[in-house]
């Protein structure tokens, strides 16, 4: 309501258009501006003729020689005038004379100002100043003047694209959640249901594997006490090559038994994931929760990337562990993306093979009197620009083009951290020398 009122009572139609293209960071430089100057040697008269002539004119700026002296507004200059005797006072005189009259603290900004901290220190101003305009510098000897009814329309604007922002975000990360919660039940569910026919080619796994040495013994006896074969019997043998086939059968069942253990781990990580939607905190090993995350990526950091851990003693606490694997899993996929973005360019610009690397330490910590578990998660690649580095936890933010990536992991899993369980999560980056996300946990966790 406040928006459509300053639009359409208090400014022209040119003036409410300039605010429709502007962003949540848009600057001063994106709003209309007012450019009117005078030398203090000027007559009063020449600012009234120009007041009269532009009734949109906020203000005037008043140089010294090119140089800034201070701003007259409108609203100041009249109330001048209209005093007793003012016009014949003032009127023919040089402007400089008007100088006690003008208050001392006329904001002053630069073209690269935001509009909303423009607006924050307007609204900090003595009530008497309020509604003066703004002067901003564009270089030296160079002014301009903001009207503050601009200023106030176009941060009302951003406030309704804030509130709009906010809205679309809430009802994204309840999508997100929604989503991550029934994707923990049917991950929970598929990994119930691959459990039993695991379990039974498990359990069964130990029989076949007695019966087989059994026969493959009795198999052996027979030879050693050089039974007679028929004809028949030896070409059966030199057929299905015993011997070969005495050797293998082992090794089958070896091999069955090390991928039904292999199995087995899967789906006690799929079990551990899908406790992302868990309502209490339980007991559990950050390691388990590391090794299972690197369990589910093992095939897309066994080619190019080489993973080194450097586990200390931790103790187990209390925390939400599937909400902390989803934590583990967004850094390290991070961190592969732009290891496998930096491997290309590199075969691709230098013609040179890139190996990337992945480093996780742990260890505990006291500081402040307060016990903490650090897990620091590295890379090799070639870090995060400066100019990105402070909008890296924001929702919705991500420099990976469009389909790859969402802007929700790192914001949610800062929230994992800092919201959910008390804890930090700071990032160290350089250039051309890789990343490094610290992850601090506290042994115990706050009250909730």
């Amino acid at each position: 309501m406040i928006l459509h009122m300053l639009q359409s009572e208090n400014l022209p139609q040119h003036l409410s258009d300039s605010v429709k293209n502007l962003g949540l960071e848009s600057t001063v430089k994106e709003l209309f501006l007012y450019d009117f100057q005078i030398e203090l040697s000027q007559p009063g008269k020449k600012v009234e003729k120009a007041f009269e002539n532009n009734p949109l004119l906020p203000g005037v700026i008043l140089t010294e020689k090119g140089k800034y002296a201070f701003m007259l507004s409108r609203r100041r200059f009249f109330e001048i005038m209209s005093r007793p005797y003012g016009i014949e006072l003032f009127s023919r005189r040089p402007l400089y004379s008007l100088r006690p009259f003008i208050p001392k603290d006329t904001l002053i900004c630069s073209l690269d100002t935001q509009i909303i901290d423009v607006a924050k220190q307007c609204v900090q101003r003595s009530p008497e100043c309020l509604y003066e305009p703004v002067v901003v510098t564009i270089q030296e000897g160079e002014y301009r003047l903001l009207d503050v009814h601009q200023l106030l329309l176009a941060q009302a604007y951003i406030q309704e694209l804030t509130v709009q922002l906010l809205q679309e975000q809430t009802r994204n990360q309840m999508v997100q959640t929604e989503k991550m919660a029934s994707l923990g039940q049917m991950v929970a569910g598929v990994a119930h249901e691959l459990n039993n026919p695991i379990n039974f080619i498990s359990g069964n796994l130990q029989y076949l594997s007695s019966y087989v040495k059994d026969l493959v013994e009795l198999i052996s006896t027979y030879e050693k006490e050089e039974v007679e074969y028929s004809e028949e019997l030896q070409e059966l043998k030199e057929d299905i090559e015993l011997d070969f086939l005495l050797e293998d059968t082992n090794k089958i069942v070896e091999g069955m038994q090390t991928g039904t253990d292999m199995m087995t781990k899967i789906v006690g990580t799929l079990r551990n994931f899908s406790r992302v939607d868990e309502g209490e905190r339980r007991v559990a090993d950050i390691h388990e929760c590391i090794e299972s995350t690197l369990l589910i990526l093992r095939n897309r950091l066994k080619y190019h990337i080489q993973v080194e851990k450097n586990y200390g003693e931790l103790p187990q606490i209390p925390c939400y562990s599937g909400q902390l694997s989803q934590v583990f899993m967004n850094l390290i996929v991070n961190a592969s993306d732009a290891l496998e973005d930096l491997r290309l360019k590199k075969k691709e610009e230098e013609g040179i093979y890139f190996e990337g690397w992945i480093g996780i330490t742990t260890y505990q910590e006291t500081k402040d009197d307060k016990q903490w578990i650090v897990i620091k998660i590295a890379d090799n690649g070639g870090g995060i620009p400066q100019d990105i580095q402070e909008r890296i936890f924001e929702m919705f933010f991500t420099t990976k083009p469009l389909g790859k990536g969402t802007g929700m992991g790192l914001a949610i899993s800062y929230q994992i951290i800092t919201d959910k369980h008390g804890g930090k999560l700071e990032l160290h980056t350089e250039p051309d020398k890789g990343t490094e996300f610290v992850i601090k946990l506290p042994v115990e966790p706050p009250s909730q």
